[in-house]
């Protein structure tokens, strides 16, 4: 019989890939320096234009290098898509309308100056029209993956270097349409072909429309009712499926239109921000994310030829200079401009002061069209590459003169970022909202305490949500969702749960997370107490025990017995018992 070997496409590459994230990459963590820079100088290494130049000499280094960096960077951009869609998570439809001035006047204004003065400079330069405007276009765009990662890692997102940051990259995501129409445009003159421009701007503007409104109209229809019908199963992996399968159609439907894929993402991402699924869905796609972001950092290192850079080493490191000089300028300009302050202007200069992802694809699209020389392409691209893989240490750069502009420490002006779903400190989290969790929620509310609960019955948290209560889908024993809930500014956890084995789950992470932070428990009865003792509980109060107790009080206050004996004889009993199971 005979036996037939299907090879997986891009293994090598994927084992490759899984080695340098697991075991290079983490180097550079442990010295305090950007994922982001290492992961791009990892893909350097790795790539055609660093250890692929000796494969021909030493063959064997053919098993530890990537060469076929177009076939991989298809799935790498996948990474783009899901850190577009945590970032709309971030963001519910009132946080972005009230970005509204930002994102249509600040980003508005940023791709509109820069590319104008871009395209002006690339024609003095001696461009053809064509050439220039098409790299005034694309290079007046910034790097969305990269800046939003730093953002995202410093815990800057919900600050207002985070949001005016963030207002200038959407808008330049929604600047990709008009510029992919141009470059069709320009196409179709080059080979002659006569195309109504304004009639086919219109065309391709509609569409746009159409499509993005269609994912808002079913996205409000249909998500809650997706994401409630799948928590009911409790199956992890579904709720998994539900995610891919929300992010990859989202993202199908804008590419389809001529949109980003990545502005899809991003919808959905805002459409399920105001669902109590929010927080879950974060921490479950976070390991997608980080992975496949990486891999598109690596893309970024391996596309640098650096013999170029080594016979053009003087102009090249000229148009690196000038690009951030010239853009890091206009948005500290604008910044001022719209009111915010110097330290944030300055900083966010600096921070989108290189070339994006999109050169990429503008550039190499303007190749496939003949509308762009080889050797300008080639050079630009390296351009682009060199200020992506230089961000990360610009950006320590502005964070460190920030601080000196601010005249007080920057970590503290950035202490509460918007990972934490509650905000402020001295809240109680409440592990389990079922009918001990709301009877202590009603207590809380009556003591004007403010508490967050955490729960993974789907339908009874909509219901809850329905009702305005802080009440979120998720297991309560995952470090990742206890962190976003705020358990290191806590006051407290309180465990509710029904099931025995899970509230053992929860009072052990909270206690090898946060060795100070007082749990209490509820348990089912005195061997369950014992057992939360010794996972680290502060305090149990067994349901056995304290029924009993509330009969016993009951029974001495119907025989006669006064309320101040009854009470005390109550008291004893129960420190009995705390103490026994303490033994």
């Amino acid at each position: 019989m005979e036996e037939h070997h299907v090879a997986i496409p891009f293994l090598r590459e994927g084992v490759i890939f899984l080695v340098a994230s697991g075991l290079i990459v983490p180097i550079f963590h442990h010295y305090r320096i950007s994922s982001v820079l290492g992961y791009l100088i990892v893909g350097w290494i790795i790539g055609p234009f660093g250890l692929g130049l000796l494969v021909d000499t030493y063959p064997w280094l053919e098993y530890v290098v990537i060469t076929n960096v177009e076939g991989i960077s298809q799935l790498a951009e996948l990474g783009v898509i899901f850190l577009l869609f945590v970032i709309g998570l971030e963001l519910s439809l009132d946080r972005l309308w009230a970005m509204r001035r930002l994102v249509f006047g600040l980003g508005a204004a940023q791709v509109l100056i820069t590319a104008t003065i871009i395209t002006i400079i690339a024609r003095l330069w001696g461009n053809p029209p064509t050439v220039a405007i098409i790299l005034g276009a694309c290079l007046a765009l910034s790097s969305t993956a990269i800046v939003m990662q730093l953002l995202m890692e410093r815990r800057l997102l919900g600050t207002p270097l985070g949001r005016s940051s963030f207002a200038i990259l959407l808008f330049q995501d929604l600047a990709v349409v008009p510029i992919l129409f141009m470059l069709g445009v320009f196409g179709n003159e080059a080979n002659g072909s006569q195309t109504d421009v304004v009639l086919g701007l219109t065309l391709a503007l509609g569409q746009a429309a159409v499509v993005v409104g269609l994912i808002y109209l079913l996205g409000r229809v249909a998500l809650r009712p997706l994401f409630a019908f799948v928590s009911r199963t409790g199956s992890p992996e579904m709720f998994m499926a539900a995610i891919l399968l929300v992010v990859i159609a989202a993202s199908a439907a804008t590419g389809l239109a001529g949109l980003s894929m990545a502005l899809g993402a991003f919808l959905a991402g805002v459409l399920l921000a105001g669902t109590e699924f929010r927080h879950e869905i974060e921490v479950d796609i976070e390991p997608f994310k980080g992975l496949l972001l990486g891999l598109f950092f690596m893309t970024v290192g391996m596309g640098i030829d650096y013999r170029v850079i080594a016979q053009e080493a003087f102009w090249i490191i000229s148009a690196v200079i000038g690009m951030y000089a010239l853009k890091s300028t206009i948005v500290t300009g604008l910044s001022l401009a719209y009111g915010l302050p110097r330290h944030v202007a300055v900083e966010s200069g600096l921070l989108l002061g290189q070339g994006g992802e999109f050169a990429f694809v503008v550039i190499g699209l303007a190749l496939t069209l003949g509308l762009m020389p080889a050797d300008t392409a080639q050079f630009m691209l390296i351009v682009t590459g060199i200020t992506m893989m230089l961000t990360p240490i610009v950006a320590e750069v502005g964070k460190r003169i920030a601080a000196a502009t601010e005249h007080e420490p920057h970590a503290e002006h950035h202490a509460h970022g918007v990972d934490a779903f509650s905000e402020g400190e001295g809240h109680i989290i409440l592990a389990g909202f079922g009918r001990v969790g709301r009877m202590l929620a009603r207590i809380l509310d009556r003591e004007h305490v403010t508490f967050l609960a955490l729960d993974l019955d789907g339908p009874s948290v909509g219901e809850q949500r329905s009702l305005g209560r802080p009440v979120f889908y998720g297991d309560a024993s995952r470090i990742e969702l206890l962190k976003r809930a705020g358990a290191q500014t806590a006051a407290a956890v309180v465990v509710t749960m029904d099931d025995p084995e899970a509230a053992e789950r929860v009072v052990s992470s909270v206690r090898s997370n946060w060795p100070a932070l007082p749990i209490y428990a509820r348990a089912r009865d005195r061997q369950h107490a014992r057992r939360l003792l010794g996972h680290g509980a502060t305090d149990v109060v067994p349901e056995t025990v304290e029924s009993s107790l509330q009969l016993s009080l009951r029974v001495l206050r119907g025989i006669g017995t006064s309320e101040e004996v009854s009470a005390k004889r109550i008291s004893l009993e129960r420190e009995a018992a705390l103490d026994e199971l303490k033994l």
